[in-house]
């Protein structure tokens, strides 16, 4: 597992995250991209940056359950459990949005689909940033994820606010999502 990083070396995208850039970072599997899940702005060229069609949303990241509860208010607490033995993992939960969610993190959906993160590196930078994060895979729709940090700056160059320094957390592939309410499976 990488090493948590020291909070001087988060503070240039903590900054760009404020401005409301995006950002990219290391991840459980990928290299992602993050931005402030409330700034529109940030939301609206991350959605240009890769070509991602804004009905199918985004994926917020925290870095603990206590960043994520304005998304879980009133959720019936028998649907917290398994939440929370999930989590800090390599699972993401679709949740009924409570109206919390900005439109583009959700996308035409219902719900919005949410994790804690175990990646030391993603867990201090939403630490350091006060809170949930978008998190998406580092690639133009339909492309392979980037897998180092050469290869995201390749792609996505000046278009980024900051690059996180860090390693990939040795997970094979993304997160598995699932359907808090029905239990089904929509990602292995």
């Amino acid at each position: 597992m990488p090493k948590t990083p020291d909070v001087a070396d988060l503070a240039p995208a903590v900054s760009a995250l404020r401005e409301g850039s995006v950002v990219a970072c290391p991840t459980e599997a990928v290299w992602g991209l993050s931005c402030d899940p409330d700034n529109d702005e940030a939301l609206t060229h991350l959605m240009r940056m890769k070509a991602r069609d804004p009905a199918k949303g985004v994926i917020l990241v925290a870095g603990s359950i206590a960043q994520l509860q304005p998304w879980l208010e009133g959720l019936p607490l028998e649907l917290h459990a398994p939440l929370v033995s999930s989590w800090p993992g390599p699972n993401t939960w679709l949740v009924p949005d409570n109206g919390r969610s900005h439109a583009l993190v959700r996308g035409a959906h219902s719900r919005v689909a949410l994790r804690v993160t175990d990646h030391p590196v993603m867990r201090a930078l939403c630490e350091a940033f006060g809170g949930p994060l978008v998190s998406t895979s580092a690639n133009r729709a339909g492309e392979p994820s980037a897998m180092s940090r050469d290869e995201v700056s390749a792609i996505f160059g000046s278009e980024l606010g900051a690059v996180v320094p860090g390693e990939l957390g040795g997970n094979p592939r993304p997160s598995t999502i699932r359907d808090v309410v029905s239990g089904q499976v929509l990602r292995q």
